[in-house]
């Protein structure tokens, strides 16, 4: 007996849509289960790709935008402190 993976509704609704193209193109019904095993595998045969997925992807700036967003920043003139920040946003 399986156990339950729970997912949201548009993860579940993709999961079927593969599942009847499966069923479509091989003529084999194939359950969910089967199809996860499958998967997983498929993801555990490359791993380090996987892996990279969940990486955050971040492209260093350039100078030039570097530049650009520290025009964009503006004083008020007023010293602020961490403690001042924590204050405003966690109350």
């Amino acid at each position: 007996m399986g156990t339950s993976v729970k997912m949201d509704h548009e993860t579940k609704s993709r999961l079927e849509e593969i599942q009847a193209k499966v069923k479509l193109e091989t003529g084999k019904k194939v359950t969910q289960e089967e199809l996860l095993r499958e998967l997983v595998e498929h993801a555990v045969s490359d791993e380090d790709e996987l892996i990279d997925r969940f990486r955050e992807t971040t492209v260093p700036a350039t100078e030039e935008e570097i530049a650009e967003f520290h025009r964009g920043i503006s004083s008020s003139g007023k010293d602020t402190s961490e403690e001042d920040v924590d204050e405003i946003l966690y109350g």
